[in-house]
């Protein structure tokens, strides 16, 4: 068996939080958030942790995170530049926002050969949700269908009191697979629930208390690099040439176009935890007293690495 990985998608700026939020200390040990997640990680069963970053980040995070817990987890990087684009194709002339989502799982295609899990480096996603990517992936394989796997959040548990959030919005069929992942980029707490904006806010949709999200918390196979690299250069054939500056290679946009196409299917693994991140710099207080409510519960330590 190839034992899964964990794949860290670091690469991006936050840009509405106004810095490298990844490496913000959330405790007055300085850990930051993606230590909860590796030692969450650690605890469901992973050996090894890639980080997607920016080349001239890679001292800082391995003085922030890499170094503390590569006695802990086999430790790797992985670049997302710019700069990596197919034969032929060049950075448009003002361009500095990263290719997005899907661009930065393209760029493991020549180093990750195992099953692996994805999540984002600035949110906190419950310790369940990687038991349940591991114990998923440790026994998926394609067969005539791609089986991969998504964990899916309530909507209710993913909002900031801070502003919009960008999320998944998921339907699922009667055995629990997803049907169709909408990616809603300006939804806002409404009343006791949630609603979404097209309009830049001038009007307000409402998602459905109980609604699944996705919060970029995958389980694929090797099958989905393909995918992506057959997608990346559709995308920079239709989308780049409306877009120049800002068009972004969404994962969720081809995990959708799969189901829709019939080539694969998407298990919805539910978890109940709460998310906690730091979307804005707001947020920060918050995931604190999150942090600081789950040691004093016996969840964790209060030092992850000693």
């Amino acid at each position: 068996m190839n034992k899964p990985v964990l794949v860290i998608m670091a690469a991006g700026m936050g840009s509405r939080y106004g810095g490298l939020k990844q490496i913000d200390p959330i405790d007055d040990k300085g850990h930051i958030i993606i230590d909860f997640s590796v030692y969450d990680a650690i605890k469901a069963g992973f050996e090894k942790v890639c980080f997607i970053i920016k080349e001239e980040n890679e001292a800082l995070f391995k003085e922030k995170i890499g170094d503390k817990i590569s006695s802990h987890i086999k430790v790797e990087y992985i670049y997302q530049q710019l700069e990596d684009l197919p034969e032929g194709y060049t950075v448009p002339e003002g361009r500095v926002k990263p290719w997005g989502t899907g661009h930065a799982i393209l760029c493991c295609k020549n180093r990750i050969k195992e099953p692996f899990a994805v999540i984002n480096a600035d949110d906190y996603y419950g310790r369940n949700a990687f038991s349940l990517l591991y114990d998923y992936l440790k026994k998926a394989e394609d067969q005539n269908l791609y089986n991969y796997a998504m964990v899916g959040y309530v909507i209710e548990n993913t909002l900031t009191e801070n502003g919009t959030v960008s999320r998944g919005v998921c339907s699922t069929d009667g055995s629990g697979y997803l049907e169709k992942i909408i990616e809603r980029t300006s939804i806002k707490k409404h009343n006791d629930g949630a609603a979404y904006s097209e309009d830049d806010g001038k009007t307000w949709i409402t998602i459905s208390k109980g609604t699944m999200v996705s919060m970029n918390a995958w389980g694929f196979t090797q099958s989905i690099l393909k995918e992506l690299d057959e997608e990346f250069m559709l995308f920079l054939e239709n989308e780049l040439k409306n877009n120049p500056l800002k068009a972004e290679f969404f994962l969720p946009n081809v995990v959708g176009r799969i189901i829709n196409d019939g080539k694969g299917r998407v298990k919805v693994l539910k978890t109940h935890d709460k998310w906690h991140g730091v979307t804005y710099k707001e947020d920060k207080a918050t995931v604190v007293k999150a942090i600081t409510k789950l040691k004093n519960d016996g969840l964790y330590p209060e030092n992850l690495w000693e």
